[in-house]
């Protein structure tokens, strides 16, 4: 079922995205990149604030909320400006045109997909739930879109998003295990699916909490509220 649904959110998006010709399907495939690396940065605070807001009946819904508003309001916020800066598009031959207008459809397509079935994941629903699983490819076994979007923001953040030469990690404690080259280990596919596991069996977590911090690869004591 869940492949089906993204399917559908994919062929959506790509077909009106594509409806705004060359220059308007690449611009929106660059601001739902930009948002959604935003609303994965800010939704963990942003959670927290909101668990206050919400009813009580609807507080676990706090992660799921905070990352899909953030991205929903940033989207809306950068095409509002751009439609604003530059009212118009400058043409393009129609081989460029076409090709360039469903690529970018595409990509704005692939990204929201990606992004929505992330958010799945900090939805408080069964571990497993309409053939969704964390550690299944989830469109037709062929690719796991969820994982591609958070190995995009994890590198994002490692690589290119470097804060004053020192990257500032999106996920995962730092630890060097044995004679793996590997040393950041991130957790978000986990500590989500254990997340709804305990809430499927009748726990009240909440907003989830950072993976606790690492200290000369010996792990401190788990922060409380979960």
């Amino acid at each position: 079922m869940i492949d089906l649904v993204l399917l559908a959110i994919l062929a959506g998006i790509t077909w009106v995205v594509a409806s705004e010709g060359f220059a308007g399907a690449i611009q929106t495939a660059i601001i739902c990149i930009i948002s959604g690396l935003l609303a994965m940065n800010f939704f963990e605070p942003m959670a927290e604030m909101l668990q206050g807001a919400l009813p009580a009946s609807f507080s676990n819904w706090a992660d799921t909320v905070a990352l899909i508003g953030i991205y929903a309001v940033v989207v809306t916020l950068m095409r509002l400006a751009v439609e604003r800066l530059a009212p118009g598009f400058p043409d393009a031959k129609k081989p460029m045109f076409e090709g360039g207008r469903w690529l970018g459809a595409f990509i704005a397509g692939y990204v929201t997909m990606a992004f929505l079935l992330t958010a799945l994941h900090t939805a408080p629903v069964p571990r497993n739930y309409m053939g969704f699983t964390p550690e299944r490819a989830n469109l037709f076994e062929i690719v796991a879109p969820d994982r591609q979007w958070l190995g995009f923001t994890q590198y994002a953040s490692e690589k290119s998003l470097r804060k004053w030469g020192r990257p500032n990690i999106f996920d995962g404690p730092q630890m060097t295990l044995g004679s793996s080259a590997n040393q950041v280990w991130p957790s978000f596919p986990i500590r989500y699916a254990t997340r709804r596991e305990n809430l499927t069996a009748g726990a009240t977590p909440t907003t989830m909490p950072p993976p606790p911090p690492l200290e000369n690869g010996r792990r401190n004591p788990t922060p409380s509220g979960f």
